[in-house]
């Protein structure tokens, strides 16, 4: 159930031909393991090449060179010698710029990210993502990137959809979000995170557990965990919207910001 629409396009319902003209070409994806996605005992030219030639009709002579030139996008030198190399001899941050040239290559309008830099240090996260938001304004591609991590949603997204028990809780611009939280959940995530504007205060707890997705409570998923909760929380709350682009899903919004 449910619907998924893109550039006006129902999604859902698609046979699998319509959709292999969609993935890659149109929408691709960057997973958050790339050791596990990329193919080990395929070079890299063999899984670039056949990726742009999967989506368009082109020599492979045109997407050696397609994969070439994404390379060198992504930060990496000496590209003809790294596109006859093999995943194993790629660090783990470079694995990820193969991933997103890979997902580059054919010029898509969406790209999904998720938690591609989960694994990596501190110092090549912030290149890739650098990289990844340079090259998507660039050329124009919309990028959805999923992710746990608040500092990278800070310093990266123009709007945030906060997710809940596989609900969107709140949306709204990333200041917005980020500095007047509406759901209780967000606003607990925010606490939880060190900063210097509450030093030498306790962070704040989220108290128990996520809900099993297998076995939901009635009503809002974050009753049980939230203190605003009441009986009126046992009903399915309906999206509200409080003005502008933010909308929240819930009876009991904070207004009062992250502090």
């Amino acid at each position: 159930s449910g619907s998924i629409r893109f550039q006006g396009r129902e999604l859902v319902g698609l046979d699998d031909a319509d959709m292999r003209e969609i993935r890659g070409s149109r929408i691709a994806m960057i997973f958050q393991d790339p050791m596990m996605t990329l193919n080990p005992v395929l070079r890299i030219d063999t899984q670039m090449i056949e990726a742009v030639r999967a989506h368009s009709r082109v020599s492979r002579a045109a997407a050696y060179a397609r994969s070439r030139e994404v390379l060198l996008k992504v930060g990496i030198a000496s590209p003809d010698e790294r596109l006859k190399s093999y995943p194993h001899q790629f660090s783990g941050g470079m694995r990820q710029r193969v991933m997103i040239a890979i997902a580059l290559a054919c010029e898509p309008k969406l790209i999904l990210a998720d938690e591609p830099t989960t694994a990596l240090d501190v110092t090549i996260q912030a290149q890739i993502l650098y990289e990844a938001q340079t090259l998507c304004r660039e050329t124009g591609t919309a990028l959805v990137w999923i992710t746990h991590d608040l500092t990278v949603v800070a310093g990266l997204a123009d709007r945030i959809c906060v997710m809940y028990a596989g609900r969107d809780v709140e949306q709204g611009d990333v200041d917005d979000v980020l500095d007047y939280p509406l759901h209780p959940y967000t606003y607990g995530l925010i606490g939880s995170v060190p900063s210097r504007n509450r030093r030498g205060q306790p962070l704040r707890q989220i108290p128990g557990m996520t809900p099993s997705l297998l076995d939901l409570p009635p009503g809002c998923a974050f009753r049980a965990r939230c203190d605003r909760a009441t009986d009126e929380c046992h009903r399915e709350p309906p999206v509200m919207k409080h003005g502008g682009n933010r909308q929240a899903r819930c009876f009991h919004p904070h207004t009062g910001g992250s502090q």
